[in-house]
């Protein structure tokens, strides 16, 4: 998939992720538009996994260790063809597997996450077994800054440096929000690119919504043999819609009617300008 098509999916994403938060009447609005242009790299251009390899021992891992977020990557998995588009209208419904969480009951999930901090573990865990058993596969996983105050994240970046884990790939949705307010102010996580540095890690920074040095950054793995790899994703909390964009209280929040019609309206505009780009319609 090029850049251009990569552009048209977040659109597309965007307006998804808002309809089911919508109609769930609950989610993480901020956060899921904050790391949507990862994921959509991720799923469209990175990972060695499809709906038909998910059973393949030697497909590509993605653990979402962010887990509030998980109306992003079911919106993705749903376009990717993991289970139906149609299932995404139970988000939050009585006896739906699609809950507020992943969990491995829907397929294309690796793993149970939300607790935060655990995710890093987990993904240490299965990149380590990759090594054991002699696979190639990669283990990609995605972190909220906010969450980076766990301690268990630091004990798991420490084993992943103790056993030169350069297929594990740590991916830092890094918007500077959290639910209470600026990351900073709440538990000061500077200076973060030292921090994981001196526990072992290969770091390269990227915009975490410029999808051409999204999909050149991942392109460069390993950063260094021998070391695992850190992408200090630089983001926007609520990306794409501008009166979400970089606001704390979007941490949790559905758009009322009015807040619903013109976010759309937002991306409404926003699909012209593509449109227009590629001649598909006159410029507006």
């Amino acid at each position: 998939m090029d850049y251009h098509e990569l552009a048209y999916k977040s659109i597309q994403y965007r307006r998804t992720i808002l309809r089911i938060i919508k109609q769930a009447n609950a989610g993480h609005t901020g956060g899921s538009l904050s790391c949507i242009d990862i994921l959509n790299v991720l799923y469209n251009h990175v990972l060695n996994v499809t709906p038909s390899s998910f059973d393949d021992p030697n497909r590509d891992r993605y653990i979402q260790s962010k887990g509030h977020s998980v109306e992003a990557l079911y919106t993705v998995l749903a376009d990717r063809g993991f289970f139906p588009q149609e299932d995404l209208e139970n988000l939050g419904r009585f006896q739906s597997h699609l809950i507020g969480h992943p969990t491995r009951k829907v397929r294309g999930i690796e793993q149970n996450t939300g607790a935060l901090g655990h995710g890093l573990s987990l993904a240490v865990g299965t990149a380590l077994a990759a090594k054991i058993d002699s696979k190639t596969y990669r283990v990609y996983t995605l972190l909220g800054d906010g969450e980076l105050t766990e301690g268990s994240n630091w004990e798991a970046a420490m084993a992943a440096s103790h056993y030169k884990l350069d297929n594990l790939i740590v991916i830092v949705d890094r918007n500077t929000l959290q639910i209470t307010g600026r990351t900073e102010d709440v538990m000061s996580l500077e200076p973060l690119e030292d921090k994981f540095r001196a526990f072992g890690f290969a770091i390269q920074h990227v915009g975490g919504h410029d999808l051409p040095a999204l999909v050149k950054v991942f392109e460069q793995i390993p950063f260094k043999p021998g070391k695992p790899n850190l992408v200090l994703a630089h983001t926007v909390k609520g990306k794409g819609v501008s009166f979400i964009e970089d606001k704390a209280h979007w941490h949790h929040h559905v758009p009322t009617d009015e807040e619903y019609r013109t976010a759309q309206a937002e991306l409404d505009q926003a699909e012209r300008k593509w449109q227009a780009k590629h001649g598909i319609v006159e410029p507006l």
